[in-house]
């Protein structure tokens, strides 16, 4: 299976492209779509919707997972991240993807063993994890362990210890 994970944010969206399953997975690509912060908010959502896109054309996933919402106290961080989640999934949904949104506490548990991990720690455990010769950046870490999250998840022969929503 190829999974598509996205950790959406307005300035630095995370994305990963993994394939295999959770004791096989094998990343593929992954980055960070970084807008610089004199570009628009509208322009930065099309760039956001635009990059999603193109990965997905570029590497057909069959299944997308994204972090779920998170609790801010801002209510403009709150509908500036709520925008850049609409755009992936706006995006994802143009293809008729299945789309899957994970917790983020969730996300760490399964990946980390700690719900409450920081982002060195994610970004850590992923790279070994998944055999990497460098440590990701962080939202890039995010968006592997959100993908990773998913295919321990969707693993019949594993018991689910994650909420999964499909959405």
């Amino acid at each position: 299976m190829r999974t598509l994970g996205i950790d959406p944010a307005i300035r630095n969206t995370g994305f990963a492209i993994l394939e295999g399953d959770h004791a096989t997975a094998k990343a593929l690509d992954y980055g960070v779509i970084s807008i610089p912060q004199k570009v628009p908010q509208s322009k930065a959502l099309d760039a956001i919707y635009s990059h999603i896109k193109n990965l997905i054309k570029k590497w057909e996933p069959d299944e997308v997972a994204v972090e779920g919402i998170i609790y801010v106290q801002s209510h403009r961080t709150a509908i500036t991240m709520g925008a850049a989640r609409a755009a992936t999934l706006i995006a994802a949904a143009g293809f008729s993807l299945p789309i899957y949104e994970y917790a983020p506490r969730k996300v760490k548990q399964a990946v980390v063993g700690n719900g409450t991990a920081d982002k060195s720690q994610v970004a850590f455990m992923i790279r070994a994890l998944l055999g990497l010769s460098e440590t990701p950046p962080s939202d890039a870490a995010d968006a592997l362990a959100i993908a990773l999250a998913h295919l321990q998840a969707s693993d019949p022969r594993r018991p689910v210890t994650l909420d999964r929503k499909q959405i």
